[in-house]
């Protein structure tokens, strides 16, 4: 029997009570990197609503590293218990605690989206805001600070920063591990050739620009537990001509395959402005079909999937293992409940008790 969105999924030795997961959103509501009781009750309800995997936002690896001043963060020993608690919450939920490592390169080092100032989304100096670094001195766009060029060395110690956070991810209870290499951040702007202009062996050909994510990974995989799922999020289409393609993304997933990545969470974008990419519903699933038959690695799918009987598709037709949901979620925390009852599996995923009285 072919699987559904409510089918169970087992990866390693963790078992997903279904195929829908919470994609990683940022919140903004940290200070120096650290969850509070905002960060325990957004990715608690989700939990609480029903999704098999709920995975906390983009966490920086380093504090020059977070896209915000307010962004979390797993670069200091003292994160560790803020985050056990959270994971601790969603693991009795029901649910499998995840976590998107992340750096945002160039991209860092701006305002939250609600404190964005006229002059630019770059944090001033005076605000607190801290240099950038990149791949190459090539900003994101003129409202971004222009990042320093990353010397091997210093390629090599931020290479360190997501070990010793994975590490740390590890202590805090975390069972699903995303290495972040998407939407522009550092690991995309490597692998892109509309952001790396370097000439060493991280830059030029296609082998160079993978050097950094291939590298970054096979670190993180062997500090990562082998009984659990480790996965990446590539950005797989640039949609600009001359950029990263899904071709590329087909050879880099089999790379990563021979790294120990298990699941590829196949997004797109986000390394250019304003590049035509043809926004409608499911439109990046197409992305984690081809990678999952092409390059013979699970796959998750993402992007305005919105409908339980539109999951359930993805999922039953095999164009992914997984549906990770975003913004749907900030809706709706109970959203995989709802959809139990579209796709008609209310036994899969019972109402929690404590509000089974008035659910119906």
């Amino acid at each position: 029997m072919s699987p559904h969105l409510f089918s169970t999924l087992s990866m390693k030795g963790i078992t997903l009570r279904n195929r829908i997961g919470v994609s990683p959103m940022c919140q903004y509501s940290a200070e120096d990197g650290t969850p509070n009781d905002w960060h325990l009750v957004h990715l608690g309800s989700r939990a609480v609503g029903g999704a098999g995997l709920v995975i906390a936002e983009a966490t920086a690896v380093e504090a020059r590293g977070r896209i915000s001043p307010e962004d979390l963060g797993i670069y200091k020993e003292e994160h560790i218990p803020p985050f056990r608690r959270i994971t601790d919450f969603i693991r009795k939920q029901g649910a499998v605690p995840g976590i998107q490592l992340a750096h945002a390169g160039r991209k860092a080092s701006t305002y939250s989206p609600w404190k964005q100032k006229v002059s630019g989304i770059a944090v001033s100096d005076e605000d607190g805001g801290w240099e950038v670094v990149g791949p190459s001195s090539t900003p994101f766009s003129e409202d971004h600070r222009t990042p320093r060029e990353l010397s091997s060395g210093e390629i090599a110690e931020i290479q360190e920063a997501f070990r010793l956070a994975t590490a740390r991810a590890r202590e805090a209870g975390f069972e699903w591990m995303e290495l972040h290499g998407a939407h522009g951040y550092l690991a995309h702007s490597f692998y892109s050739p509309l952001s790396n202009q370097r000439t060493d062996r991280y830059g030029g050909n296609f082998e160079n620009r993978i050097r950094f994510l291939v590298e970054t990974a096979r670190l993180m995989r062997k500090e990562w537990p082998e009984e659990l799922p480790f996965t990446v999020r590539l950005s797989c289409s640039d949609w600009v001509k001359g950029g990263w393609t899904l071709e590329d993304s087909v050879d880099l997933a089999k790379r990563l395959k021979e790294e120990g990545v298990d699941l590829i969470d196949c997004s797109s974008g986000g390394n250019t402005l304003k590049a035509p990419i043809p926004v409608g519903a499911g439109y990046q699933v197409p992305f984690a079909e081809t990678i999952r038959c092409s390059a013979g690695i699970a796959t998750a799918a993402v992007g305005l999937i919105t409908q339980g009987m539109q999951a359930d598709e993805i999922i039953r037709n095999g164009r992914a293992d997984l549906v990770l949901l975003a913004r749907e979620m900030l809706r709706d925390p109970y959203w995989p409940l709802r959809a139990s009852r579209q796709v008609h599996q209310e036994a899969a995923l019972p109402v929690p008790p404590q509000y089974e009285r008035g659910w119906n």
